[in-house]
């Protein structure tokens, strides 16, 4: 995760962070930018099958003693109910996202936890098909229902789609999809994405010729392009508290 902390901000090529091979340009990016990620108000715990009660307490103790103002969940999936007995796998998941909801409003601040979705957007097709649905999120639908806000990610390139209906090119280009937003307009927001450096940056008007496709059934108002990070298929759902206004990312 470092690793790619760095490939991200540094724009170093990863192959040659793992193999240490730099050239000048990029040692002096990395010179440039590694007292940032030092200093960066960033906490990492990467305890393997983390419970939700092991996470209300870390959490409760780095809001605490640090004021951490976002968690982020990478994935929900990950994570169990240990001592705890459920009928199935989605019950266990509902539960979890549950407990999340109610830290979120406990601490005041947002969850943000990655979901995998089920593989029934491998088999549609189309760019339509391929976009993911409320539907597709994996082992639980109270995924839905408890989170403020659902965003996917989708690169029609990742599954070899390069044009869309217009001819307009594809390529490089990441669809934000606010599928869910308690308190706003949903809808879809083009970004580029940087696949060497696992970036997502904003898209330029002329790049493709609009910056929003809209889709009339979903889409109230045009929704203002964020920061993700992931690989599709995927999601975010934030379990915002309600006193607050949530965020989509």
């Amino acid at each position: 995760l470092v690793n790619r902390l760095i490939v991200n901000v540094c724009q170093i090529r990863g192959e040659n962070i793992k193999s240490g091979r730099l050239s000048d340009d990029e040692w002096e990016r990395l010179d440039k930018n590694h007292k940032f990620l030092y200093n960066a108000p960033i906490y990492i715990d990467d305890t393997p099958s983390l419970s939700v009660f092991e996470l209300r307490t870390k959490a409760r103790r780095l809001v605490r003693e640090h004021a951490v103002r976002t968690l982020i969940i990478d994935y929900l999936q990950l994570m169990n109910a240990s001592g705890m007995s459920f009928g199935s796998r989605e019950q266990e998941v509902s539960m979890i996202s549950r407990s999340l909801k109610g830290l979120a409003k406990e601490l005041n601040i947002p969850i943000i936890a990655l979901s995998q979705l089920n593989r029934g957007v491998e088999s549609r097709q189309g760019n339509e098909g391929k976009r993911p649905q409320l539907a597709d999120l994996r082992e639980s639908g109270a995924i839905e229902q408890d989170a403020d806000i659902v965003c996917f990610i989708h690169r029609p390139e990742y599954y070899r789609i390069t044009e869309d209906e217009r001819g307009n090119s594809l390529v490089g280009i990441a669809e934000i999809i606010v599928a869910k937003h308690r308190n706003g307009p949903t809808g879809i927001a083009n970004m580029r994405f940087d696949n060497e450096y696992a970036r997502f940056q904003n898209l330029d008007d002329y790049a493709v010729g609009r910056n929003y496709v809209e889709r009339p059934s979903r889409m109230n108002k045009q929704v203002k392009s964020g920061d993700a990070t992931d690989h599709p298929p995927s999601s975010t759902a934030d379990f915002h508290s309600q006193s607050r206004d949530p965020l989509p990312f």
